[in-house]
């Protein structure tokens, strides 16, 4: 089951791809700035390694990570991949798409699959062909999931499922907060809080309140007429996933043992991840999470889709040709669940 949103913006003109050229076209960055440093170019189409597949890529994800990227901000974005200008050109690290070429010493997949994936280490997802090795973060893609939906599920859904099940180790019958509740990440927290028994408060704006009790809340917060952190409600979790506020402020309403999830990196974040890691008390976690995803998640996470226990949260859909103005309506910080990029 899919929300949507909005409906899918009107595209431009379509991308054709044929197994004979040997161009692709691809969104380049070479430099960090403003959305109107993505370029679409042709470039050369990739060939499959021996142990890699080459996916047709047919929808891919902006969120809030690939507007970092693009921007090298924060800062550690630049010691990681950069410092004067991007490491990988080709950015994007969540599609979905079908296999059209597989090397000679792949056995898990073969030419026609449909598949969903992340490509963290190199990027490369804002491209019409993208090859992975087969036994990356790769999966096979559900009948009953569009590829927009595939996408989608890579990008939030992964994240939370990191983030709750295992850094939170989140209980049935505890309290949690997501704060962020209608973004891909809060959207999918608050379905799987849900998913392993949590009592789930979510905190957005009033526009958004109907779909976050869609989405299994148990109580929503508005977050322009209340702060929950002066209500004097405390929570087993409290998982900030558009990274707004931080542990200091935060930690009063935690209880004893409350973990305090940040998904946005920061010294602030790491100092406090050092100054807890010994502490039997309150913690605060930051996890690359989109480094520490595998084929199993995947899987799982198609299994719950399948189950009907997750659902996609699709708020709008660009054409590729459409790059920049999906990276400035993603920058603008009110996005409802998932930004997907439609290559055909």
């Amino acid at each position: 089951m899919t929300i949507r949103i909005t409906e899918t913006l009107p595209m431009k003109d379509e991308i054709g791809s044929s197994a004979k050229i040997t161009n692709m076209k691809a969104v380049i960055c070479t430099k960090y700035g403003s959305p109107d440093v993505l370029q679409l170019r042709e470039v050369a189409k990739p060939v499959p390694k021996d142990n890699e597949v080459r996916i047709r890529t047919i929808a891919a994800i902006v969120g809030p990570s690939d507007c970092a990227f693009r921007k090298g901000d924060p800062f550690i974005v630049k010691l990681i991949y950069g410092l004067r200008r991007p490491r990988f050109s080709i950015l994007g690290t969540e599609l979905a798409g079908e296999i059209d070429a597989v090397g000679k010493d792949v056995r898990l997949f073969k030419v026609g699959d449909q598949v969903f994936g992340l490509s963290a280490n190199n990027f490369g997802a804002y491209a019409e062909y993208k090859c992975l090795p087969e036994t990356g973060v790769l999966a096979i893609k559900s009948a009953n999931m569009t590829y927009e939906d595939a996408a989608g599920i890579c990008d939030g859904a992964t994240t939370a499922l990191t983030f709750l099940r295992d850094k939170a180790k989140i209980q049935s019958g505890q309290k949690v907060l997501i704060n962020g509740a209608s973004g891909a990440v809060g959207a999918y927290a608050v379905q799987f809080a849900k998913y392993y028994g949590a009592e789930v408060t979510g905190v957005c704006s009033s526009v958004n309140l109907e779909l976050v009790k869609s989405l299994g809340a148990d109580h929503v917060i508005d977050y322009t007429e209340e702060d929950f952190t002066k209500s004097g409600q405390t929570y087993d979790v409290i998982f900030d996933a558009i990274g707004k506020g931080s542990y200091s402020q935060c930690k009063g309403s935690l209880t004893s043992k409350g973990v305090y999830l940040l998904t946005t990196p920061s010294l602030a974040i790491i100092v406090q991840m050092l100054w807890t890691l010994k502490s039997s008390g309150k913690k605060a976690i930051f996890a690359t999470a989109g480094l520490m995803q595998s084929k199993e998640n995947l899987v799982f996470l198609r299994e719950l889709f399948e189950a009907g226990k997750i659902k996609a949260v699709i708020d709008r859909s660009y054409p590729l040709e459409q790059i920049s103005e999906a990276h400035r309506y993603v920058d603008k910080g009110h996005k409802k669940g998932n930004v997907v990029i439609t290559f055909i």
